[in-house]
């Protein structure tokens, strides 16, 4: 097996719970660290968005494997980002007996 070409540098992200000031709480995102990655597309399909058609994309990324439990290890339901794309963490699995690697199944989402 051939080691992944981990050359983009993604920002790991998790969601955090913010108060909104009026009793409520909104959505935000905590930065967790930068990982290097190798992202190749998947699949895609066009979905209907509320005010436009969007573009959803599965992506395969690949990090290096980090301890569970630890802040760098990616989870569902955070993200990566690199600029103004953002990949939404689906699932995260093992790449290889070793644990050396860690596979991420990813959503981008765009509207069309």
């Amino acid at each position: 097996m051939m080691a992944p070409r981990l050359n983009r540098q993604l920002l790991l992200e998790s969601p955090a719970r913010v108060p909104d000031g009026a009793g409520g709480f909104t959505q935000s995102w905590m930065p967790m660290g930068s990982l290097w990655a190798e992202v190749t597309a998947r699949t895609g399909r066009e979905a209907a968005g509320v005010a436009a058609p969007m573009s959803r994309i599965a992506y395969k990324i690949i990090v290096r494997a980090a301890p569970v439990g630890a802040q760098s290890r990616p989870k569902p339901d955070q993200r990566f980002v690199e600029g103004d794309r953002v990949f939404l963490i689906l699932s995260v699995t093992e790449n290889d007996a070793d644990g050396r690697y860690l596979i991420c199944t990813a959503q981008e989402e765009t509207v069309a």
